[in-house]
């Protein structure tokens, strides 16, 4: 739902009613993952995807006549050869769709939804898709780290789902859980939504962090994709003429200080976890190495790069083991950083180096997809 909050919150806060469908399952290659949401607004307008183009035209007709009915719907897509116009995804996946009325009534905590989400502050939101009793579908439990708003219709399947949602959300996970109609624990491989309860969570945590150090060129070009695919971008550089807004307008925040003070002082605060993508840029020692010290001593980070040439590089490794760093913690670092693609420009660089951290997210070879076979669409890694 992030994807598509400003469009939904402008028609909750004008009182009207918005049809959302939200992505809750995938099977197999699927062209949006679960969570990919798209709205449609009282005047007909549409905002986000949920297929990429494949059945948006049959949600899209669902969605009005939810918000028609009052009535949330759970749809299920898949692929039909049967019928070369039927509706379905070409791609050969499945994905199931729920689709819900969203209005002051139906949804009243999501304006505090959408300003905790606003805010960088992790929230679940729980949604009942599937029950025996059809009052409790579109039900929402709002669940953050210490506090819990609105209810699926009773307190013991609050509490279970509750539970379940605050590891989710720790995890960054979004998904389907399967219950009893009450909350009682069921097997989720063996879950009857014809006689138990399904519930999606959603996670929203904080969005990832990227920490580029060094005020150069290639950081505001990587800035500007790294925003694109939706990090929060910090640029941080010990030189005050460079490290300015004005250079840097994709970025979140602009720092002034020397790279490793920096990153170790967000160490202590806890700002960097598995997600956080640390790109280092300047190709000058003496703020490469001391800031790579302290960055490949993480306990946990999702990518560590450096740029510089090959020569850079080997001499960048000599310096920090003589500091110290193991070969175990110099494995943790991609330099030269980026993929090859043979960029040039500091926009194709950029490309390189968001193209290495989405392969490394999601384990992806890096290869044409023409060289490879199986699933096009992998696992986190």
């Amino acid at each position: 739902m992030r994807e598509v909050l400003d469009a939904v919150m402008a028609t909750w806060r004008a009182g009207g009613t918005a049809g959302l469908a939200t992505v809750v399952r995938t099977i197999k290659s699927a062209p949006r993952p679960a969570g990919a949401a798209l709205v449609v607004a009282p005047d007909g307008t549409v905002a986000g995807s949920v297929s990429g183009g494949c059945v948006e035209g049959a949600v899209y007709e669902l969605a009005a006549e939810v918000v028609s009915t009052g009535v949330p719907a759970l749809e299920r897509y898949g692929f039909s050869d049967d019928d070369a116009f039927a509706v379905g995804l070409t791609c050969g996946g499945i994905l199931d769709v729920f689709v819900e009325p969203v209005s002051q009534q139906t949804f009243p905590q999501l304006a505090d939804v959408a300003a905790t989400i606003a805010a960088h502050r992790p929230v679940a939101v729980a949604t009942v898709i599937a029950h025996p009793d059809h009052a409790w579908l579109g039900r929402h439990l709002i669940v953050e780290p210490d506090t819990v708003a609105g209810t699926l219709g009773s307190g013991r399947a609050d509490a279970a789902v509750a539970d379940d949602a605050r590891g989710l959300l720790l995890a960054g996970r979004t998904t389907v859980l399967s219950y009893g109609p009450d909350g009682e624990r069921v097997d989720e491989t063996t879950g009857d939504t014809d006689t138990g309860m399904a519930v999606f969570v959603a996670s929203y945590a904080p969005p990832a962090r990227m920490l580029i150090f060094g005020a150069i060129d290639f950081a505001a070009a990587l800035a500007q994709q790294a925003t694109f695919l939706g990090y929060r971008v910090t640029v941080c550089d010990a030189r005050p003429v460079f490290a300015t807004a004005a250079r840097f307008p994709a970025a979140d925040e602009v720092i002034v200080d020397w790279p490793d003070r920096y990153l170790h002082a967000q160490q202590e605060l806890g700002a960097i976890d598995a997600r956080t993508a640390i790109c280092v840029l300047t190709h000058d020692p003496k703020f490469d190495v001391p800031a790579l010290q302290v960055a490949l001593r993480l306990n946990e980070v999702g990518y560590i790069g450096a740029m510089g040439s090959r020569r850079t590089h080997l001499d960048r490794l000599a310096r920090l083991r003589e500091a110290g760093l193991g070969e175990t913690e110099l494995a943790g670092l991609s330099s030269p950083i980026g993929l090859d693609l043979g960029a040039r420009t500091p926009e194709e660089t950029a490309v390189s180096i968001v193209a290495e951290i989405i392969a490394r997210r999601w384990g992806g070879g890096g290869r044409p997809l023409t060289a490879v076979d199986g699933r096009i669409h992998h696992e986190p890694a």
